[in-house]
Parts: C-alpha cells; sequence; structure tokens
C-alpha cells in the first residue's frame, strides 16, 4: 500500500484505518507506506501513530515524486496505491485486487456519482479523449491516483514518472504503449 500524503494531519489517521481494516479483511500480507512530501502539519506523526511505515521528504518534491519514493521502497507482488486526504475509498481495494489477476494494471475510474468539481470534470473527459485516441485504447479515468499494479510493472516506469500531479497520466500511457494490459473498476 502506498499512500503520498502532503499536509493531510487531519485525514492520515482515518485513510490508514480503514485502509488496514479493508486489507485485513482478505486476510493476506500487506504494508502500508505513507510517503510525506514535506508536510508542514502532523501528517507524519499521525501516520506513525496509525501503524504506517513513513517515508519523509525533506520538502514538497510533488505527489509524483512520493509515489515514485513509495514504488522503490515497497516490497510484494503488487502495489495499491491511494491518495492521503480520502478522497478514495479503501472498501474499492478488494475489487481492483480481484481484477488484477489477468490485467498488470487496474485504475479506479470515478464515476459521475463522484464528487468532483465540473471544470474538473469537463477538463478530465476531454483528457480521457485526447488519451484514448493517442493510445488507440478507451481511457475511462487518465488521472486517477487510485489505482493497484503489479510490481514489477511499476519499477519499469519509476524512472518515467514526473514529479507531480501528471504522473498517473504518465504511468497509465507508458503501461498501454508497452503492451501491457489495463483495467478500470468504477468507484465513487
Amino acid at each position: 500500500m502506498i499512500i503520498p500524503a502532503y499536509n493531510e494531519e487531519a485525514a492520515i489517521a482515518s485513510v490508514i484505518s480503514q485502509v488496514r481494516q479493508t486489507l485485513d479483511s482478505l486476510g493476506s500480507s500487506y504494508e502500508t507506506i505513507v510517503v510525506d512530501d514535506g508536510s508542514e502539519d502532523d501528517t507524519v506523526r499521525r501516520a506513525y501513530e496509525a501503524g504506517a511505515k513513513v517515508i519523509s521528504h525533506p520538502y514538497n518534491i510533488g505527489n509524483g515524486a512520493a509515489v515514485k519514493s513509495g514504488i522503490r521502497a515497497a516490497r510484494g507482488k503488487s502495489y495499491v496505491m491511494l491518495d492521503g486526504d480520502g478522497q478514495h475509498h479503501p472498501d474499492a481495494i478488494p475489487s481492483l485486487l480481484e481484477k488484477l489477476g489477468p490485467f498488470d494494471m487496474v485504475v479506479g475510474a470515478r464515476t459521475s456519482s463522484s464528487s468532483t468539481d465540473f471544470h474538473r470534470d469537463v477538463a478530465n473527459r476531454v483528457f480521457d479523449g485526447l488519451a484514448s485516441y493517442v493510445s488507440g485504447q478507451r481511457i475511462d479515468d487518465l488521472t486517477s491516483g487510485f489505482r493497484v499494479i503489479k510490481a514489477d510493472v511499476a519499477r519499469q516506469f519509476v524512472c518515467l514518472l514526473p514529479n507531480s500531479f501528471s504522473y498517473p497520466t504518465t504511468i497509465t500511457l507508458a503501461v498501454i504503449r508497452s503492451g501491457f494490459s489495463l483495467a478500470y473498476v468504477p468507484v465513487r
């Protein structure tokens, strides 16, 4: 489990708790890594107290940089990634993991019932359409940070990922263009 976080003291303990509760119910082993991207609040302390392994950047480098640090530190055969702000519902993790079997990456695609701003929805639809055209494959949610990916696939692309919020776009297109398989699971 890789959770990038920046100034998420209000949400991080709850996110970790929900993730652990969901993963414990699956009965498999896992590690919870929070990558603190130079937070100026109590994110680090609250993540430790909630039982996560914490990696701290000395200053804010970017969401993508936090994910890359998590990929480099994580062990295991697959990585679940979700943002530390609580926007994703960890109860969807089993659906993503279940679908991972035959696929190399599974993305939690936000549905129309998700709580997002109208202008972001419009922009995301435009970007999804452009990415679908460029990749030759339907892209349901190019920018979702909620995903599960096989570890060996993630490690192949870590050096290509930008330090910014555009890492989901880059890894999605890299997976498709490299001939790996991609699936989507609808999430709120």
